[in-house]
């Protein structure tokens, strides 16, 4: 922009990341620099910079009051995170005309540095939603005698991290539904749906397996179905405005009757999409997965299992913890896999260890893999002593057997 001697006014960050894009969360200290270049001399009052952070929300919906009587009735609410003022030049007065107090700023490009800590309370992080958004910005001001003020306006990004690796986020979601059709008098079999995902916090750019069945006993051609949702809720003055947007879906094979389709994990992929936002008060941004049956003619039958979008991904051993124990119990559960009645005994223990590997166990740690070296000391120790140890004695007989259960009637012959 040119303002008579003022060529450029303009705010740069100095960056955390790689990327060279402005990000931060709370606690961290916001820096950058003011530049300004001017073409000539000129005297100045002051240059401020204001730094803000807020939620915002906003909606109108239309009253009537009667026969021919309509109003408008106006939600709105903010929540403000932080409010940081700053001078870098001159003083805080900027109403007066006077020529006492002024600095002289000559020809040429100059640079003013300026630094704030964001509070170390959990920030909300930045959103742009259909009523409501949550934003921080630097806003630079620069005040001369008897002219318009030179302002300038600058958005930075905030995240406030969510770490998938907590358990509650790794824990497995899943569901089970049954829907019976009626179609006047008649009364056709049921549609049955079991879905399971392997926890509940994924990060953007991710594929969610996903392990269901679904079993069509009924008359009709059902499609099984999932999508990801992203719902944003918007809080104001005692009332709630929800807007539901699609984010990701897929499509399954065409189920007749009588039929059983399995998902052994079939992916459907996180786009880039914000993170989930829990802490706001006046603004939620939730996900959810939708496992469904698409039923012509009648009200599908649906499932909706919670998901958190974080943005600290799975730690690698979490992975592999993960997903062993839950593809474990995902496949004795979803496909149906038994084991034999009478299982075979194991090996004996001198036929998998010979004394020469049990002793070798006990080598020093120069002599272990990699894996093992970064291992803390107690831990190894532990790791160590317990490797080859015998396993406990095998019995044949289940000292604590299942309890009988009703097996689920299967579709009627056709």
């Amino acid at each position: 922009m040119v303002l008579g001697k003022v060529k450029s006014l303009t705010i740069s960050f100095d960056c955390l990341n790689d990327s060279n894009v402005p990000v931060y969360s709370s606690g961290d200290t916001v820096s950058g620099r003011v530049s300004l270049e001017v073409t000539g001399e000129i005297r100045v009052k002051s240059l401020k910079i204001h730094a803000r952070g807020n939620a915002k929300v906003r909606w109108t919906e239309s009253r009537n009051a009667g026969s021919n009587t309509a109003y408008t009735q106006n939600y709105t609410e903010e929540v403000e995170y932080f409010n940081h003022k700053d001078i870098l030049i001159g003083h805080e007065r900027d109403d007066d005309n006077s020529e006492e107090g002024l600095h002289t700023i000559h020809s040429g490009r100059h640079e003013y540095a300026f630094s704030f800590e964001l509070p170390q309370t959990p920030l909300a992080t930045s959103f742009e939603g259909r009523h409501g958004s949550v934003r921080y910005w630097v806003k630079a001001e620069l005040h001369r005698p008897w002219l318009l003020p030179v302002k300038l306006k600058k958005e930075f990004t905030v995240f406030e991290h969510i770490d998938i690796n907590t358990p509650s986020l790794l824990s497995p979601q899943a569901g089970t539904k049954e829907k019976t059709l009626c179609c006047w008098f008649c009364t056709s079999g049921p549609i049955s749906l079991s879905a399971k995902i392997e926890r509940k916090g994924y990060t953007p750019g991710e594929s969610i397996q996903i392990f269901a069945e679904i079993e069509n006993c009924s008359s009709r051609v059902v499609v099984p179905k999932a999508t990801i949702y992203q719902t944003q809720a918007f809080y104001a003055k005692g009332k709630m405005k929800e807007v539901k947007q699609l984010v990701a879906n897929l499509r399954g094979e065409s189920l007749s009757s009588g039929k059983t389709e399995t998902w052994n994990g079939k992916q459907l992929k996180i786009p880039p999409v914000s993170p989930s936002i829990l802490d706001c008060s006046i603004i939620r941004v939730e996900y959810s997965l939708m496992v469904y049956v698409d039923i012509p003619g009648a009200m599908d039958l649906f499932l909706n299992l919670p998901l958190v979008i974080g943005t600290i991904p799975l730690h690698p051993f979490g992975s592999r913890t993960s997903s062993v124990s839950s593809q474990c119990s995902m496949n004795m559960n979803w496909l149906g896999l038994t084991l034999p009645e009478r299982p075979e005994a194991p090996p004996s223990y001198a036929e998998v260890v010979t004394e020469e590997q049990r002793q070798s166990s006990l080598a020093p740690l120069g002599a272990c893999d990699d894996f093992e070296r970064a291992l803390p000391g107690p831990l190894f120790a532990y790791i160590q002593e317990f490797r080859f140890l015998p396993p406990p004695l095998y019995s044949e007989i289940d000292p604590n057997p299942d309890q009988p259960t009703d097996d689920r009637p299967s579709c009627p012959s056709r």
